[in-house]
């Protein structure tokens, strides 16, 4: 079964500013959450899909599980940025499987809750069952498939309704030297067996979103900015579809963002960003 894009973890050592930041590109962000593991975060929600805006707010609890260990690493070693990939689940155990089988699993499932709040502060459980990928070729990205066990509790329709227009995530890009060696592992990710060679790399549209994987040159055409330099498969930009391209470039000029009009998207840069290439387009 094909999987559509659940969510993107963009991780961040200062959670309040990178919130107000997310607020300011015109995003209704949601209230801080709390790990077992000693990270936080704040969601900015779509239909089906979601920003994780996360930080490791208490590192002595991080110890070895996968989930926060691994962002906390990536803060250490990389800085801020896009860390983590993730598709829907919808069998955690077979995905796990499936993992395994391709030669790309071999860590335990993880199962866990937390606290959550609604819109109007009422407070709820959230759960989620976690299938996670291994890939040696990606150091400096995770990849996993996510299923909710309460999602009555976590999806707010009112708190996806955004200022700057956006309605929905249209693509997320990572960049590889070599992009199609690549593809054997998306395509066990994902599950999505049509994938697209472009001059610009490799295209996986799956049920919710598009992956993009480019080369570090199609990278800085398509997105006017440098490519991460990192070795490796790499998360570098997001891209979210809008109403109206003008009145968002209206919006983050009153709010004192810059943005600059590359290949027909509108772009932050990731210096503003925290370490992610932000785009709209529609």
């Amino acid at each position: 079964m094909a999987r559509g894009l659940d969510h993107i973890v963009h991780v961040v050592r200062d959670l309040e500013a990178a919130g107000a930041f997310y607020a300011r590109l015109g995003f209704q962000v949601g209230a801080r959450n709390r790990h077992p593991w000693g990270t936080e975060n704040r969601l900015v929600q779509f239909p089906g899909f979601f920003l994780e805006i996360l930080a490791v707010v208490e590192p002595e609890k991080i110890g070895g599980a996968t989930f926060g260990a691994f962002n906390s690493k990536y803060l250490n070693e990389v800085g801020e940025g896009l860390s983590a990939l993730v598709v829907e689940g919808h069998d955690p155990k077979g995905e796990r499987a499936a993992l395994d089988a391709a030669g790309f699993g071999g860590i335990p499932l993880l199962e866990f809750s937390r606290k959550g709040k609604r819109p109007d502060g009422a407070e709820v459980e959230v759960g989620f069952k976690i299938a996670f990928a291994r890939y040696p070729a990606a150091p400096h990205a995770l990849f996993f498939t996510c299923m909710q066990t309460a999602p009555e509790s976590f999806w707010s329709t009112e708190l996806q309704r955004h200022p700057n227009g956006a309605r929905q995530i249209a693509a997320v890009v990572l960049v590889a030297e070599n992009p199609t060696d690549h593809h054997i592992f998306l395509e066990a990710l994902t599950g999505v067996r049509d994938i697209r060679a472009t001059s610009l790399g490799i295209t996986i549209q799956t049920p919710r979103g598009t992956i993009q994987v480019m080369d570090p040159r199609a990278f800085e055409q398509a997105f006017g900015v440098g490519a991460p330099m990192e070795a490796g498969l790499r998360l570098a930009g997001l891209d979210f579809s809008v109403a109206d391209l003008k009145a968002t470039r209206t919006l983050l000029e009153r709010n004192g963002v810059s943005a600059r009009e590359q290949a027909g998207r509108l772009v932050v840069r990731p210096e503003a960003a925290f370490g992610a290439a932000i785009a709209f387009s529609t």
